[in-house]
């Protein structure tokens, strides 16, 4: 009786082991749109598989002894939600990091100071009529809210705060929103409009993407932003000069925030 017993509870052990280890593997996503903006992280990482899904590669593996899975998605809104919903579909995502630079809209900011958004917008969602474009925000049509804000992970938000500190000092490192678009910005105006507009600290074309998709699929998600330009008429000139610098700044903070989960 007691051999039976016995076989019978190994069997059981055995078929919950057997379930425990076909439990797919958690991950940390991490994005980019561009190779420049991963390119420290990929060198850094443990890389353990890689695979390529609609023109994308997903490198699976370790960074600063975390899980994680790499991407870099391309530039725009259209691009890096295609990326992040395949990330999400095919990985077991715990949270979503984008990362890379953009352009800065403050006066008192400067180039390479890191923006850690706390909500993004598309700043080019709307409507063009004969009176000119009317900013409307979410898409009530897809169950959105005109004017609406896409809030980032609190908890996330400090840690990227405090990585950023600790690599750049708090000097150079702010938080607040980031304008989203598919656009270049290299306008003075179109900067001062942003800020009055969506009290912006940054602009990019991407985040608003990241931020729809993870949302969708209940993931929190963090966005930082390294200024590569001031979006101003010399921000390609600038963007030329500080784009790698800037971004590989901040690979470091990221970097910095994975040691710390």
């Amino acid at each position: 009786m007691k051999t039976i017993r016995s076989l019978f509870l190994s069997a059981i052990a055995l078929t919950l082991l057997s379930g425990c280890s076909n439990q797919p593997k958690e991950y940390i996503g991490i994005v980019s749109a561009m190779d420049n903006e991963i390119d420290l992280l990929l060198q850094e990482a443990k890389i353990e598989s890689a695979e390529t899904i609609g023109g994308i590669t997903y490198h699976a593996g370790t960074l600063q002894g975390k899980n994680v899975v790499i991407c870099h998605s391309g530039i725009g809104k259209v691009r890096a939600a295609a990326g992040v919903t395949t990330l999400l579909n095919r990985y077991k995502i715990s949270k979503t990091l984008f990362t890379g630079i953009a352009g800065g809209i403050r006066d008192e900011e400067k180039v390479l100071d890191e923006v850690i958004a706390t909500r993004v917008c598309q700043h080019d969602y709307g409507h063009l009529g004969n009176e000119g474009f009317v900013w409307e925000g979410g898409d009530p049509g897809m169950g959105g809210t005109p004017g609406e804000y896409y809030t980032c992970d609190p908890a996330l938000v400090e840690l990227a705060y405090e990585s950023a500190v600790a690599i750049l000092g708090r000097e150079h490192v702010w938080k607040g929103t980031i304008a989203c678009g598919d656009q270049f910005v290299a306008s003075e105006s179109y900067v001062d409009y942003l800020e009055e507009k969506h009290d912006a600290y940054a602009c990019d074309m991407e985040s608003a993407a990241v931020a729809v998709a993870c949302q969708n699929y209940g993931v929190p998600f963090a966005i930082l932003r390294a200024l590569s330009d001031k979006a101003d008429g010399k921000a390609r000139e600038a963007y030329q000069d500080f784009g790698d610098v800037a971004a590989e700044n901040s690979n470091r903070i990221l970097m910095n925030m994975l040691a710390h989960f």
